[in-house]
């Protein structure tokens, strides 16, 4: 199950978020996804706006990024809406943080699927690396929380770090993942068992001519183009 966030101070958080503003490039951004609404309906930008807030502020901190309470005004001031409606969507989708993260938010699946093959290895790994469920590492690079499904059980165990998925992990490669994060490296996301995105283990074993390029086999199927 998810970690709940320890919210930060609210006194403190206010000092330092209270002027939040969208930056030049965030307000051009910001114009553009509620121009894709019908007038009237700009509450439908409500979570790009979120998503677009949360980098803004990883991007002043040099982190994931969050949502100071602040921020989430700011969001729901510009949308003509009841700050409520606005905290409600922040609450409930765990693509938001409600409090500061690290450089990287570690993001381990602990659900069925990936249990069965191995997520206790990947928090092993992590855990063995410092990162401490619910916790951000005293650097501030890593921030661990274990996660409920992500929607890449074929690929079981992996993580999201930021906005990446890792896949068919192992002690050793979730390791070799957060050693070169460290580092200042950047790991190439996907499956890291030589997979190319879900195909059995071993190779394909079907639809072979799709391997390498796109193959329409309508003709050899007798189905009509």
């Amino acid at each position: 199950m998810a970690d709940a966030p320890h919210i930060p101070n609210e006194a403190e958080t206010r000092a330092r978020w209270g002027a939040f503003a969208w930056s030049d490039a965030s307000a051009v951004k910001a114009r553009e996804i509620v121009a894709r609404y019908p007038a009237g309906r700009q509450q439908s930008a409500t979570l790009p706006l979120l998503d677009l807030a949360q980098r803004q502020v990883g991007e002043e901190t040099h982190t994931q990024g969050w949502l100071p309470v602040p921020v989430i005004e700011y969001v729901a001031a510009y949308l003509d809406m009841p700050y409520m409606r606005v905290f409600e969507v922040a609450t409930f989708y765990t693509m938001y943080n409600l409090a500061p993260v690290g450089r990287y938010h570690v993001q381990v699946c602990g659900t069925t699927p990936c249990m069965l093959r191995g997520s206790d290895d990947v928090l092993a790994a992590c855990k063995n690396r410092g990162l401490t469920k619910g916790k951000t590492t005293p650097d501030g690079l890593f921030t661990l929380t274990e996660v409920e499904c992500m929607g890449n059980c074929a690929n079981a165990p992996m993580v999201q770090i930021n906005d990446d998925n890792f896949e068919d992990l192992d002690y050793d490669r979730t390791v070799a993942i957060l050693e070169a994060l460290a580092n200042g490296d950047t790991p190439k996301p996907g499956p890291q068992n030589g997979r190319h995105t879900s195909e059995a283990e071993g190779g394909t074993t079907n639809l072979h001519a799709m391997v390498d390029a796109n193959h329409d086999y309508r003709g050899e199927w007798g189905v009509g183009a």
